[in-house]
């Protein structure tokens, strides 16, 4: 049984950092490829950023990119999603998501993921 248990956030003001992290369990982590995804209230949820297995490629959201890292410890089982400069636009409940294999929908698409954490809330005040 596949599980992601994720751990940071809370409350910080605007050009504060923050680190979430994601630890995974009954898969071979290394194996996968991982993303963040956020959602605000009233909206959908939105793609932030992607590593693959073995953290040659990110990839972030443009308005994500230059302030927040992606990175991974296959050793530790466990992904993080480093935040820094942090905006109250960025206010969310973010997720950690482990991607299919042989996905064939992008890596900003949800539904390329089958597993995903239990949300952890960022909330930024100005």
């Amino acid at each position: 049984q596949v599980q992601l248990v994720q751990s940071g956030g809370g409350l910080v003001q605007a050009g504060e950092s923050l680190r979430l992290s994601c630890t995974v369990s009954g898969v071979q982590f290394s194996y996968y490829s991982m993303g963040w995804f956020r959602q605000a209230p009233g909206q959908e949820r939105e793609f932030v950023a992607h590593i693959d297995w073995s953290s040659e490629t990110t990839t972030y959201a443009d308005s994500v990119k230059g302030r927040f890292t992606i990175s991974r410890d296959n050793a530790k089982n466990t992904v993080h999603l480093q935040m820094n400069s942090l905006e109250p636009n960025d206010t969310a409940v973010y997720y950690c998501a482990k991607q299919r294999s042989g996905s064939y929908y992008g890596i900003r698409d949800s539904s390329a993921y089958n597993s995903w954490g239990q949300g952890t809330q960022v909330t930024v005040s100005s």
